[in-house]
């Protein structure tokens, strides 16, 4: 099953194609900024009954001409993917006549340093293909933890984040990030919304991913967007099951679904507060207002 981390490390650069131009400089590469981008089918399946899907494909125009990125996110080695990427490779070439560049993102960085090698392919005696993936690990992007520094790259910061998420600056970064975010106008909800998601998605089951729900509930309780919203009362819900746990009250399945199935943060955060001193699940939902017999 593909995990949130790894849609994210990829969905990054549909939401900011440029971001791969910024973000190549880093890898010394120099890459013009795209004048337009189109997003392509990941599909690369033929006619035969076998699948294959890159996870992002855009076709980034430059003022220098066009090419193809290819963007994989890679969570660990695996032998067999460096035949899988020159098949990418070769299949969208010949599909669109434009020359393409494989992009290897990783949070990981003995991951990063295995996807960085030129595989050669043919016999000693003769190459006759060789893989030169592009790799976007930890060490490759830098700590983004200056709130201005975040305010004008808002996606690299994310990528930052997301990169550095195991890493002791990981809470600078997301804190430079949420000042960031909560500089946007009224008028960029919308955005705010996808990179808080994305934040969310690429910190994966970290002690970071903590601080950002918790970043989300108090400097980011403006965005009041369904995304945000829900994604608030996913944390302040972990949060109730944590603290009851914590004071040795008994929580049914049935119990835990309601709690985990509650998509307002405002009822969450009235069952936290009763849960401080509860002593059964029916004292912290009483908050829900439920009227006994003699209520008028």
């Amino acid at each position: 099953m593909v995990s949130s981390s790894h849609e994210a490390l990829h969905r990054i650069f549909q939401q900011d194609p440029g971001l791969f131009a910024r973000a190549a400089r880093h890898l010394g590469v120099a890459f013009p900024p795209p004048v337009s981008t189109v997003e392509l089918s990941t599909d690369l399946t033929e006619t035969q009954p076998l699948e294959r899907r890159v996870d992002t494909l855009l076709q980034m125009n430059t003022e220098d001409g066009s090419f193809l990125l290819a963007v994989e996110s890679q969570g660990r080695p695996a032998p067999d993917k460096s035949a899988s990427w020159a098949y990418y490779l070769s299949y969208v070439y010949a599909k669109y006549r434009i020359p393409p560049v494989l992009l290897v993102v990783c949070a990981d960085r003995g991951t990063a340093e295995w996807a960085a090698r030129q595989v050669d392919i043919g016999p000693r005696q003769w190459c006759s293909l060789s893989l030169r993936p592009l790799v976007l690990g930890p060490d490759d992007v830098p700590v983004i933890d200056s709130p201005d520094d975040a305010a004008r790259d808002i996606p690299l910061t994310v990528l930052s984040a997301a990169l550095h998420r195991r890493d002791p600056g990981a809470d600078a970064i997301l804190n430079a990030l949420a000042k960031a975010l909560k500089g946007l106008s009224a008028d960029d909800e919308n955005t705010a919304t996808t990179f808080i998601e994305l934040t969310e998605q690429g910190l994966g089951a970290t002690q970071a991913a903590e601080l950002w729900r918790h970043l989300m509930a108090v400097d980011l309780s403006f965005f009041q967007s369904q995304t945000a919203q829900q994604l608030r009362a996913e944390g302040r819900a972990k949060d109730l099951l944590l603290l009851l746990g914590h004071r040795g009250v008994e929580v049914s399945e049935e119990d835990r679904e309601r709690i985990v199935g509650c998509g307002d943060p405002d009822v969450l955060g009235l069952w936290f507060s009763n849960a401080l001193t509860a002593t059964s699940t029916a004292e912290v939902f009483a908050s829900e207002g439920e009227a006994g017999p003699d209520a008028g």
